[in-house]
């Protein structure tokens, strides 16, 4: 019996390295706890997982030398 796919697709980019100094994923900008966890958690939390990631990312490219 396979189990339904998920509404939210993984973020996940296959860059995995937790930087240390944030905690974060480099490739997807989840946390080791976040990204654990992904595959139990309901939609409405992996939105809000999807919410912080775009606020990470958006952080991250703020403090990134272009």
């Amino acid at each position: 019996m396979s189990l339904p796919a998920p509404d939210s697709l993984s973020p996940c980019v296959a860059i995995c390295r937790l930087d240390q100094s944030t905690g974060w994923c480099e490739g997807c900008y989840r946390t080791a706890e976040e990204i654990a966890g992904w595959l139990s958690k309901s939609e409405a939390e992996r939105h809000a997982i999807l919410g912080r990631v775009e606020e990470r990312r958006l952080k991250r490219d703020k403090t990134v030398p272009q």
